[in-house]
């Protein structure tokens, strides 16, 4: 007995399962239709919302979930809506809600909270199509907010559904009693988007692209990235961020990993915990002058393509060394871009749009000043009192009868081999730091990520009087090109140093390779903890994995590329390859209109010929009475065929026999189970025959 009770339970348990949803299928399919119309419309707004959980208060998406549970609860049990005071009273708490975490209810935190809550709000007043309708557009002006956020793939595919669960929800707003099948609903609305398309196609490729406006969207927003300062770990925690910073295809031969160093913000003033940028001014005319004659390019250029990601910083972080050239500086569109003295390229307002651009780099140069200047001065300061350690081990080192009179390389060479020999671990968990970060890790723990490492060797190196500095960037790419593009992710932000050498000018320097070669010569970084389905789809089988990625890296490559990226360029590149010579605004407009009228004269063409198709039997219906009425015989346009016939032979008696059976043959092919006109073609020819021989006869 015992060895047949525990099947026994699991198919009583499997079977009470299967029954419960199966009632609950049937109660489904029992609903009366309006409630359950409104359940799909509650489900499409749900879904509709749902990408805006990490972007709105929390309070918002538990209001909006909870109105949402409320009006299905009532749909489901028929219960009547809620008092229009009830709403207002939830309206005014909502307002006092945004008011309290947005301080304000303007601005687009604030007015896409409000119109989350008015959308769920209307639902609670569904008592006539008009408030329908209201529900409807505002769901669809919904879905554009979420491209306020992000303008990614899987948001763009998400809106894709929620556009057409909205069209369902609406051709059955405008279905006729009785309960018409959603999936008739949404053929209809799937068909009407789809005869849309055309016009949608002719609108992106030809609309006019406003560069502040066309730029809303900030996919920056809430990303981790590079930053104008530098603190001890901030850059360890960009390496768990696997998130794309920008794509590189090179146009040539391609640099050795070790080479690609993309240079952001360079750090110079230290207060002993935070490391920042020097203060910037647009360069003067002298200034470029004396920054082109104190940089040497050395060997063949690199010439590159940049797709940028919004960063939200006022810099384009481009290969070194990418001069101030009219060959090879980059260009863009509406946005200033300077060359700063440390080499730093500086845009006039904060990166907050997907960007394309090309530009030529020397990864073997020289920059900066041969001989002593005052400008230095600023890069050998060090706050009073901060890691007193390290600032006596580098008297030491100073007095050191090996390095007695060394100049800056010997120096550097000195404090990497200490690196080298030290006992100290690259590590993405170096812990806390505290006010003396430098001696901490120089004697303490010697656990650091690179920034840790580039930190210590400046801060060494001023304190012997070298002047020095810390760069921060990318260094390194993923190591298989996705569609001919390199992809350097957030994880490839880097930090390294310079020192200045007399003679040379400034050097770069990568203390992490002393300790971790691999992440510089090869660009392996440390990897991160994966999330639960990637990391056990790695460890059953990295290589689909790997493919897997690969394959996303390519079409969310290839949309970015041909979709977000499709510019004001473009489309005068576009107009050119149309034999335009000089491409203008008045150009591209009359372009639009010309394709416009195309696009509305086939539409108006289809609609005709669509027209005709689908009324075959009011055609037939004129044919027939105009025909009758050339015997002599009147009947009205709405009168059925078995009407006609009655007349037929009341007015023509036994010569109108034929014809009176035709039309009832007629009769039977419309309104018999599953008849159309279309299955009987010759019927036409008959009832001709027929009324040729009454009209004979007479």
């Amino acid at each position: 007995m015992a060895l047949t009770t525990g099947p026994m339970r699991g198919a009583g348990w499997s079977t009470g399962w299967a029954t419960g949803w199966a009632k609950r299928w049937s109660t489904w399919r029992h609903l009366p239709r309006d409630a359950r119309d409104t359940l799909f419309q509650l489900v499409v707004i749900a879904w509709t919302i749902l990408p805006h959980v990490t972007h709105l208060p929390w309070w918002c998406m538990a209001l909006a979930g909870s109105i949402l549970v409320w009006r299905a609860q009532l749909a489901l049990n028929n219960g009547p809506l809620p008092s229009r005071w009830v709403v207002a009273m939830v309206l005014g708490i909502a307002c006092g809600l945004t008011l309290w975490t947005e301080n304000t209810l303007l601005g687009k935190e604030a007015g896409v909270t409000m119109l989350v809550v008015l959308m769920t709000l209307k639902t609670l007043e569904l008592r006539a199509r008009r408030d329908a309708m209201v529900v409807f557009f505002l769901g669809f002006f919904l879905v554009l907010t979420h491209f306020l956020y992000s303008q990614a793939l899987p948001v763009a595919a998400s809106m894709l559904l929620s556009v057409w669960g909205l069209l369902t929800a609406l051709v059955l707003a405008h279905m006729p009693v009785g309960r018409p099948p959603l999936w008739r609903a949404g053929k209809v609305a799937a068909h009407a988007a789809l005869l849309g398309a055309p016009i949608m196609l002719v609108l992106f490729v030809m609309f006019p692209r406003f560069g502040p406006l066309w730029g809303v969207p900030q996919d920056a927003a809430g990303r981790t990235g590079l930053s104008g300062s530098l603190r001890l770990g901030a850059i360890a925690e960009l390496a768990n961020d696997d998130s794309v910073a920008m794509r590189v295809r090179f146009k040539g031969a391609v640099p050795e990993p070790e080479a690609m160093y993309f240079r952001g913000p360079v750090l110079s003033i230290f207060n002993g915990r935070d490391w920042t940028r020097l203060p910037f001014s647009v360069p003067t005319p002298q200034q470029r002058s004396t920054l082109r004659s104190e940089l040497r390019l050395i060997g063949p250029a690199v010439s590159y393509e940049v797709t940028l990601e919004p960063n939200r910083l006022p810099l384009l972080p481009l290969l070194e060394m990418t001069p101030d050239r009219p060959d090879s500086a980059p260009e863009i569109e509406g946005f200033a871009i300077a060359l700063r003295p440390d080499m730093e390229w500086q845009t006039e307002r904060p990166v907050t749009e997907r960007l394309r651009f090309t530009a030529q780099a020397w990864p073997l140069h020289r920059h900066g000043p041969r001989a002593q200047t005052t400008a230095l001065e600023d890069f050998v300061q060090l706050p009073e009192g901060n890691s007193p350690r390290a600032r006596q081990w580098a008297r030491e080192l100073r007095a050191r009868p090996t390095l007695a009179g060394a100049d800056a390389q010997r120096l550097a060479a000195a404090l990497l081999d200490q690196v080298r020999k030290g006992g100290y671990s690259y590590t993405l968990e170096p812990g806390t730091y505290g006010d003396d970060a430098i001696d901490e890790f120089w004697f303490d723990r010697k656990l650091g990520f690179c920034e840790h490492y580039a930190s210590a060797f400046v801060f060494l190196m001023r304190a012997m009087d070298v002047p020095a500095r810390i760069v921060t960037g990318y260094q390194g790419s993923d190591p298989e090109p996705q569609d001919g593009y390199y992809i350097i992710r957030q994880s490839h932000a880097h930090a390294w140093a310079e020192y200045w050498q007399p003679g040379e000018g400034w050097v770069r320097v990568d203390p992490t390779a002393a300790v971790a070669p691999d992440r510089v010569q090869r660009g392996r970084n440390l990897l991160p903890p994966r999330g639960l389905v990637a990391g056990a789809l790695n460890n059953v089988n990295p290589e689909v994995a790997a493919k897997l990625r690969a394959a996303w890296e390519s079409i969310n490559n290839r949309w970015n590329q041909h979709v977000l990226n499709y510019s004001r360029g473009s489309q005068f590149d576009l107009l050119r390859r149309l034999g335009v010579g000089s491409p203008s605004w008045q150009d591209l407009a009359y372009a639009l209109l010309v394709l416009m009228s195309i696009v509305s004269l086939g539409g108006a063409a289809w609609a005709l010929w669509d027209r005709n198709r689908q009324e075959p039997w009011q055609r037939l219906q004129q044919r027939v009475q105009a025909r009758l009425a050339k015997l002599g015989v009147q009947v009205q346009p709405h009168h059925p065929p078995r009407a006609r016939a009655a007349e037929v032979r009341r007015q023509l008696g036994e010569s109108g026999a034929a014809l009176a059976e035709a039309l009832d043959a007629l009769d039977r092919t419309r309104y018999g189970t599953a008849g159309t006109v279309r299955r009987d073609p010759l019927w036409w020819r008959r009832f001709d025959a027929a009324a040729a021989a009454v009209g004979s006869s007479r």
